[in-house]
């Protein structure tokens, strides 16, 4: 029994030394694809087109609109935490362990890159909410791209940049930023630029325009989980761009359609789906229709500053039609205090 025992012992850590000496474990760095399993190699090459990674001996290309995030070899422990908490839309968290990070410590270039990159996205995601600088977080991602020009994070930071104009106003440049992911290499990011772009051409009122851009999203032929989101919020904003045009029940129905499919576990989709019924009721006249369909996002989906504030700003209005004015006061307060900046 006991020379049995020393031989298992013996095995055992002759297969460990193999696994440790195997280039699987040789090969830190990890990649995670959107909706993939996690790939451990060694990072070759980085262009804002994506990264090619040598895994077992052999290189793999991976496209930026296809990676869900990457974790360098080396990296401290605040940058670990600090990118989790981003990708989990916790950016108070986030802010509070890259501040932990000894950015003169970090060895690679796109340790660096990618630490720059969650620092400036972090409190560009605030004043988006209200709750930061627009301008300033403008400036900062304009100069991530400058001193950046081959991160993956390019596109990202590119519709970045359409967000914070759009917040600030500037259509014409939300327009310009949204329209370069027409060169990224990822299809899904391509049809996010048509309809970025489509969003844009609501806020500006040309709701045909609108229309007939979303419509053409609608009838891709999509191949991914993204492309089919992409597709339904498309057709949550064409409700909106019907509804606008005063066709309220045509777009009361489309919505509906979308209702009875639901997918429960993607809320910030089903936020935007109800901002898009109670819009559709209130170009019907119905205004407790609207009322029940904003509630709705505002009670169920607080986690989503941008369809959340518009509830809001529609509550406002809303509740002082029906003559209540304490709850519009309360809606009115709600917004203040979760996005200051943006309930002007």
């Amino acid at each position: 029994m006991i020379a049995t025992a020393r031989l298992s012992i013996r095995c055992s850590a002759v297969l460990l030394g193999l696994l440790i000496a195997s280039p699987v474990m040789a090969q830190t760095d990890r990649l995670y694809p959107r909706g993939g399993e996690v790939v451990l190699g060694k990072i070759k090459s980085i262009s804002k087109n994506g990264i090619v990674m040598s895994v077992s001996g052999k290189d793999q290309t991976f496209n930026a609109g296809a990676i869900e995030k990457v974790l360098f070899q080396g990296d401290p422990g605040g940058l670990t935490q600090g990118r989790e908490f981003a990708i989990d839309n916790q950016f108070d968290q986030a802010i509070a362990e890259l501040k932990t990070v000894d950015a003169s410590k970090l060895n690679r270039a796109p340790q660096k890159a990618d630490f720059a990159y969650y620092v400036m996205y972090c409190q560009a995601q605030q004043a988006l909410s209200g709750n930061g600088d627009l301008r300033a977080s403008a400036t900062a991602a304009l100069n991530f791209i400058k001193q950046n020009t081959g991160s993956w994070h390019f596109y990202d930071t590119a519709k970045l940049l359409g967000d914070l104009a759009v917040k600030l106003g500037s259509y014409d440049q939300a327009s310009k930023y949204y329209g370069s992911l027409r060169n990224a290499p990822s299809s899904e990011t391509k049809i996010e630029s048509l309809y970025l772009n489509a969003l844009v051409k609501l806020k500006q009122d040309k709701d045909a325009e609108a229309a007939s851009d979303l419509q053409k999203i609608v009838s891709i032929g999509v191949q991914s989980p993204e492309g089919a989101r992409l597709q339904t919020l498309s057709k949550a904003a064409l409700a909106i761009a019907t509804a606008k045009q005063g066709k309220g029940q045509e777009a009361l129905d489309m919505v509906n359609e979308l209702i009875a499919k639901l997918n429960p576990t993607d809320t910030e989709t089903a936020a935007e789906i109800y901002n898009a019924q109670g819009a559709s009721y209130a170009a019907m006249g119905d205004t407790e229709g609207a009322l029940l369909a904003y509630l709705h996002t505002q009670l169920m989906f607080s986690t989503h500053p941008g369809p959340h504030s518009e509830a809001l700003k529609q509550l406002a209005d809303l509740w002082t039609k029906v003559g209540k004015p304490d709850r519009a006061a309360e809606a009115r307060s709600e917004l203040q205090q979760r996005y200051p900046g943006l309930s002007g």
